[in-house]
């Protein structure tokens, strides 16, 4: 069995919440920086949807990493996804939308625990 067979980041439930909350956290951070300034904005969307797609450890993904960092690297950028996806809907957003979108985030971290100790231990 590979590395990549090992890990549990392929359930279809946990990997379509996280993608769910990853798009929240896109979309709301910078529509709740950009009142802040422009390049704040940008610079937190460079770093929300570019950094992941760049880093990466080795066996989370069907396909390797550009570049490999360990999995306590990866949990990081992570935890920074699903803060970004459950804070700043309450600045961008109606209620009952950060709402929503934090109860979404609470859930997707819950499904998403065999993952995230796969990832503390490569």
């Amino acid at each position: 069995m590979t590395q990549a067979a090992d890990s549990p980041n392929r359930t279809n439930a946990a990997s379509g919440l996280r993608f769910l909350t990853e798009l929240i956290g896109w979309t709301a951070t910078p529509w709740a920086l950009h009142r802040v300034d422009w390049a704040v904005a940008t610079t937190a969307l460079v770093l929300l949807i570019g950094l992941p797609a760049v880093v990466g450890t080795p066996g989370d993904r069907p396909f390797d990493p550009p570049v490999a960092i360990p999995g306590a690297a990866m949990l990081l950028l992570v935890l920074l996804e699903v803060a970004a996806a459950a804070v700043a809907p309450w600045f961008a957003w109606p209620t009952w939308a950060a709402v929503f979108a934090t109860a979404l985030a609470a859930t997707s971290v819950v499904l998403e625990q065999p993952r995230w100790r796969w990832l503390f231990r490569h």
